[in-house]
């Protein structure tokens, strides 16, 4: 499904790679047609666009940066993908300026929430592009991962800071600018009226554990990536997970 990920890599993605593995394999079987069309809003370089079109599908990326989308046809060509994957300059707030309403069964919103003005124009949108029973992939920050990761690094004054908050932002220095609970991107994507099917915490002991145990101790790897897989899926786990992955449907 992926493209080969470097070992600490793929404890970034390998939960949202296996919810959108079960979500492809559903929508070819209700479209009944092989490839999909999808959309990925601020795709960037291609993370998840590449892979999907190696799979056959139609990728279309919208990303503001020049930079990105020049990085997203290399990436592309690289692949062999390039005739599948097509990149525009835009982003969250002026989609239909650049893409269509109605015309992908998958749209990705990867990483969008956290930095546009209006979160709930940015799922408003996502969700009009989609088809009828489209699904949506939704991954954004989780406010808990920050404050436990800044707590466990001993800035306990930022932790605070992260968890009074409105937008879960510790400070000056804190490159993310907002973050969510679960809770609130299930409110969103409901109220841009779409159906949620499942919510998982990403990254939720992989941000933690110091990259030697990982590295070093034989077959520590896997078993990471077995317990990110079964803790996703439990809500007393969502609360502190660094990503917060959303899927739903348009009826």
């Amino acid at each position: 499904m992926s493209e080969p990920l470097r070992p600490r890599a793929s404890l970034r993605t390998a939960v949202v790679w296996e919810v959108l593995r079960d979500a492809l394999d559903r929508r070819v079987k209700a479209a009944g047609r092989e490839a999909l069309d999808v959309l990925d809003t601020g795709g960037g370089s291609g993370k998840f666009a590449v892979p999907l079109a190696r799979l056959g599908h139609r990728v279309t990326v919208v990303d503001p940066s020049p930079n990105a989308l020049f990085a997203l046809e290399r990436r592309a060509a690289e692949a062999g993908v390039a005739d599948l994957v097509h990149g525009v300059q835009g982003d969250a707030h002026g989609l239909f300026d650049v893409v269509e309403r109605d015309g992908y069964d998958l749209v990705l919103c990867h990483g969008v929430l956290e930095y546009v003005d209006d979160p709930a124009e940015g799922i408003r949108n996502a969700a009009a592009a989609l088809r009828a029973s489209g699904t949506l992939s939704l991954l954004a920050a989780g406010l808990g991962g920050a404050v436990l990761a800044r707590a466990l690094a001993g800035h306990f004054t930022e932790a605070r800071q992260a968890l009074t908050d409105p937008a879960g932002h510790w400070g000056a220095g804190d490159p993310v600018t907002r973050r969510f609970t679960a809770d609130e991107l299930s409110g969103l994507v409901g109220a841009a009226g779409l159906q949620v099917t499942a919510v998982h915490g990403v990254r939720i002991f992989a941000d933690l554990v110091p990259g030697v145990l990982v590295d070093a101790e034989p077959g520590a790897l896997d078993a990471l990536l077995q317990l990110e897989a079964a803790a996703a899926e439990l809500p007393a786990f969502h609360s502190v997970a660094t990503q917060l992955h959303v899927l739903a449907e348009r009826g």
